[in-house]
C-alpha cells in the first residue's frame, strides 16, 4: 500500500507542478478563468488517485476493496501530491523572489480600475491586499493557505474513488 501511495502521489504532485507552471509562463490569467484553470488541473492530476486505489484493489486484493481501505489510500496519495504541490509553490515563490503578492496585488488593482472604481473603492482594495501580505508574509500561514487551495479537492476526489472503486464490477480486475 504504501509503495502505490508514494508513487502516485509523487506523479500527482508532479503532475499538478508542471501543468500550474505551463499555465503560469503561456496562458495564465487572474479572476476566475485562472482559477477554473486552476482547479481543473488539480482535478485532472488528481485523477492519479483514483488510478492508484484501482491499482491497489486489482493488484494487491485481488480486485475487492472495501470503502475504508480504499479511502485510506486515495487520502495518502492526495496527501503527498498536496505536499509535493505546497513545496512546488514555495520553490515558485522561491525562484521569483516572492514577487507574487506584489505582482497580484498590482493586478488586482488594475482590474478594479478597468471596472471604474474610485479612489475611494481602491483605497480600500490596498486596504485588503496590505493585510493580505502580512498574512503571506508568514511561512506558516503562506503554507497552510496553499495547503487549503489544493487538499479539499483531493479529499473529494479520494472519497468519490473509494466510493466508486469499493464495487468490484466497476472496472473489474482484468484476469491474466
Amino acid at each position: 500500500m504504501t509503495r502505490t501511495i508514494i508513487i502516485y502521489g509523487l506523479l500527482s504532485g508532479a503532475n499538478v507542478i508542471i501543468a500550474s507552471t505551463a499555465w503560469a509562463v503561456f496562458g495564465a490569467s487572474s479572476g476566475g478563468l485562472g482559477m477554473m484553470v486552476g482547479y481543473a488541473i488539480m482535478l485532472v492530476a488528481f485523477s492519479l488517485v483514483f488510478v492508484g486505489v484501482k491499482k491497489y484493489r486489482d493488484e494487491a486484493l485481488g480486485g475487492i476493496i472495501g470503502f475504508g481501505p480504499a479511502l485510506a489510500v486515495g487520502l495518502g496519495i492526495a496527501g503527498i501530491a498536496s505536499l509535493v504541490y505546497v513545496l512546488g509553490w514555495e520553490a515558485y515563490l522561491w525562484s521569483t523572489g516572492y514577487r507574487f503578492m506584489d505582482d497580484y496585488t498590482a493586478a488586482v488593482l488594475a482590474a478594479k480600475r478597468a471596472q471604474g472604481a474610485g479612489p475611494t473603492a481602491l483605497a480600500a482594495v490596498q486596504q485588503d491586499m496590505a493585510a493580505m501580505r502580512a498574512i503571506y508574509a508568514r511561512p506558516l500561514s503562506r503554507l497552510g493557505i496553499t495547503l487549503l487551495e489544493i487538499a479539499p479537492v483531493g479529499v473529494i476526489v479520494a472519497v468519490l474513488s473509494a466510493a466508486v472503486l469499493r464495487n468490484s464490477r466497476v472496472l473489474p480486475a482484468r484476469r491474466r
